[in-house]
């Protein structure tokens, strides 16, 4: 069974105007093959047209495209037992 990843540069509150897109980046103390998962509030996020999640190594990101005023509100990723909120 593999370590648990933990968070080691947590989320950082990004302020953004309607119509920009907002960055979210993450990194882990490693490479995981744990589920990690983005949240809007307490709705899950999947990458599709208007959400980009990737994963370069260590590093996690969410793009929020062009955000309107409905994507305003908190920000937080987990990983296991961790979690980082924005």
């Amino acid at each position: 069974k593999e370590p648990a990843a933990t968070i080691v540069e947590k989320l950082k509150d990004v302020t953004s105007y309607e119509g920009e897109d907002a960055v979210f980046e993450c990194r882990l103390s490693r490479e995981t093959t744990q589920d990690a998962q983005w949240f809007l509030g307490d709705v899950p996020l999947q990458s599709n047209e208007m959400n980009e999640i990737r994963v370069q190594g260590m590093r996690h990101t969410l793009i929020l495209r062009k955000v309107t005023l409905e994507d305003c509100g908190s920000i937080s990723f987990k990983v296991g037992q961790h979690t980082s909120a924005a």
